[in-house]
Protein backbone atom coordinates (compact mmCIF):
# COMPACT_ATOMS: atom_id res chain seq x y z
CA UNK A 1 0.00 0.00 0.00
CA UNK A 2 1.36 3.61 -0.98
CA UNK A 3 1.45 6.12 1.58
CA UNK A 4 -1.17 8.28 1.35
CA UNK A 5 1.22 11.54 1.14
CA UNK A 6 2.38 9.53 -2.00
CA UNK A 7 -0.48 9.53 -3.90
CA UNK A 8 -1.07 12.14 -6.90
CA UNK A 9 -5.04 13.09 -5.32
CA UNK A 10 -3.34 13.83 -2.35
CA UNK A 11 -0.60 16.19 -3.50
CA UNK A 12 -3.21 17.94 -5.43
CA UNK A 13 -5.76 18.19 -2.84
CA UNK A 14 -2.86 19.43 -0.83
CA UNK A 15 -1.94 22.61 -3.68
CA UNK A 16 -5.35 23.37 -3.74
CA UNK A 17 -5.33 23.65 -0.11
CA UNK A 18 -3.07 25.80 -0.36
CA UNK A 19 -4.55 27.96 -2.85
CA UNK A 20 -7.55 28.17 -1.10
CA UNK A 21 -5.50 29.94 2.11
CA UNK A 22 -4.33 31.84 -0.34
CA UNK A 23 -6.87 33.49 -1.80
CA UNK A 24 -9.48 33.34 0.86
CA UNK A 25 -6.75 36.07 2.88
CA UNK A 26 -8.38 39.01 0.16
CA UNK A 27 -11.65 37.94 0.79
CA UNK A 28 -14.29 40.61 2.54
CA UNK A 29 -14.73 40.33 6.15
CA UNK A 30 -18.37 39.34 5.18
CA UNK A 31 -16.84 36.21 3.28
CA UNK A 32 -13.77 35.84 5.18
CA UNK A 33 -14.78 34.01 8.24
CA UNK A 34 -18.26 32.51 6.34
CA UNK A 35 -17.51 30.97 3.23
CA UNK A 36 -13.34 31.40 3.68
CA UNK A 37 -13.44 29.29 7.02
CA UNK A 38 -15.84 26.18 4.99
CA UNK A 39 -14.14 26.35 2.11
CA UNK A 40 -10.82 25.72 4.60
CA UNK A 41 -12.55 22.89 6.58
CA UNK A 42 -13.92 21.17 3.51
CA UNK A 43 -10.29 20.65 1.98
CA UNK A 44 -8.84 19.99 5.04
CA UNK A 45 -11.83 17.22 5.31
CA UNK A 46 -11.16 16.34 1.75
CA UNK A 47 -7.85 15.53 3.13
CA UNK A 48 -8.31 13.16 5.69
CA UNK A 49 -10.80 11.30 3.94
CA UNK A 50 -8.14 10.92 0.91
CA UNK A 51 -5.96 9.22 3.94
CA UNK A 52 -8.94 6.89 5.43
CA UNK A 53 -9.68 5.84 1.57
CA UNK A 54 -6.00 4.69 1.14
CA UNK A 55 -5.82 3.18 4.73
CA UNK A 56 -9.32 0.85 4.07
CA UNK A 57 -9.59 -2.68 2.21
CA UNK A 58 -13.57 -1.08 0.91
CA UNK A 59 -13.07 2.30 -0.42
CA UNK A 60 -16.27 2.88 -2.04
CA UNK A 61 -18.23 4.59 0.68
CA UNK A 62 -15.49 6.61 1.94
CA UNK A 63 -14.29 7.77 -1.91
CA UNK A 64 -18.39 8.76 -2.19
CA UNK A 65 -17.53 11.17 0.56
CA UNK A 66 -14.63 12.35 -1.16
CA UNK A 67 -16.42 13.30 -4.41
CA UNK A 68 -19.11 14.59 -2.58
CA UNK A 69 -16.76 17.19 -0.88
CA UNK A 70 -14.89 18.05 -4.09
CA UNK A 71 -18.49 19.10 -5.62
CA UNK A 72 -19.38 20.99 -2.46
CA UNK A 73 -15.61 22.87 -2.41
CA UNK A 74 -16.64 23.85 -6.58
CA UNK A 75 -19.69 25.52 -5.40
CA UNK A 76 -18.35 27.46 -2.55
CA UNK A 77 -15.63 28.81 -4.77
CA UNK A 78 -18.03 29.56 -7.69
CA UNK A 79 -19.92 31.42 -5.27
CA UNK A 80 -17.48 33.75 -4.10
CA UNK A 81 -16.42 34.35 -7.71
CA UNK A 82 -20.17 35.46 -8.52
CA UNK A 83 -20.02 37.79 -5.24
CA UNK A 84 -16.72 39.22 -6.76
CA UNK A 85 -14.63 37.67 -4.03
CA UNK A 86 -12.16 35.95 -6.03
CA UNK A 87 -10.78 37.69 -9.60
CA UNK A 88 -11.57 35.77 -12.71
CA UNK A 89 -7.86 34.51 -13.35
CA UNK A 90 -7.88 33.08 -9.52
CA UNK A 91 -11.21 31.27 -10.32
CA UNK A 92 -9.92 29.99 -13.32
CA UNK A 93 -6.78 28.48 -11.50
CA UNK A 94 -8.73 27.61 -8.51
CA UNK A 95 -10.90 25.47 -10.75
CA UNK A 96 -8.34 24.15 -12.47
CA UNK A 97 -7.14 22.16 -9.07
CA UNK A 98 -10.51 21.42 -8.23
CA UNK A 99 -11.12 19.91 -11.51
CA UNK A 100 -7.88 17.90 -11.52
CA UNK A 101 -8.80 16.33 -8.06
CA UNK A 102 -12.12 15.93 -8.92
CA UNK A 103 -10.94 13.80 -11.90
CA UNK A 104 -8.36 12.09 -10.00
CA UNK A 105 -11.27 10.88 -7.58
CA UNK A 106 -13.29 9.82 -10.08
CA UNK A 107 -10.61 8.06 -11.66
CA UNK A 108 -9.68 5.81 -8.55
CA UNK A 109 -13.18 5.15 -7.51
CA UNK A 110 -13.86 3.71 -10.91
CA UNK A 111 -10.87 1.48 -10.20
CA UNK A 112 -12.52 0.33 -6.87
CA UNK A 113 -15.35 -1.08 -8.83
Amino acid sequence: MKLYSDLPVYKSTYDLLLGIFEFTKSFSKEYKYTVGESLKKETIDLLILIYRVNSRHDKGKVLEEAKERIEVIRLLIRLMKDLHQISIKNFVNINSKVEDVSKQLTGWHKSTQ
